[in-house]
């Protein structure tokens, strides 16, 4: 239990996510405006800023995030431009997002499958006068 100066009150804050440590504003605003930037498509309408999450494949995220990587380590071994190499580390964050993103949606929508058929529903004991193939007794309607 934590008490402030004034008297107020707050439990501890041990074992909760530390957005505020974990997370750069600073980074989160040039990631912005990558991605405000890569908005406009090539017929010149501009996408939905969520577009991304809709979902790719894997397999294009992580061949995007991979050229991304190299082309930030060559022009870390070759440049002292720090400006350069920062739209290829936002390449990097975004496909890692977007893999991460699908790799989660994965893991929730099995896990949900999981509990559907850990748990079967059997709907003839819900719905009365419910004629079942295959049985050897049929109730009347």
């Amino acid at each position: 239990m934590r008490t402030f100066d004034s008297g107020a009150t707050r439990d501890t804050d041990d074992g909760k996510l530390d957005f505020e440590g974990f997370l750069s504003p600073e980074v989160l605003y040039c990631y912005s405006e990558y991605m405000h930037r890569h908005r406009t498509q090539a017929d010149g309408s501009l996408r939905d800023s969520d577009n991304w999450q809709k979902g790719m494949p894997k397999a294009e995220y992580l061949k995007s995030l991979l050229r991304h990587a190299f082309a930030a380590w060559r022009k870390h071994r070759i440049s002292s431009k720090d400006e350069s190499i920062q739209e290829d580390l936002c390449g990097v964050l975004f496909n890692a997002m977007g893999y991460l993103y699908q790799t989660i949606k994965q893991t929730h929508k099995a896990q949900k499958n999981a509990e559907m058929t850990s748990h079967p529903v059997d709907l003839t004991a819900q719905i009365p006068g419910m004629l079942v193939a295959g049985t050897e007794h049929h109730e009347e309607r």
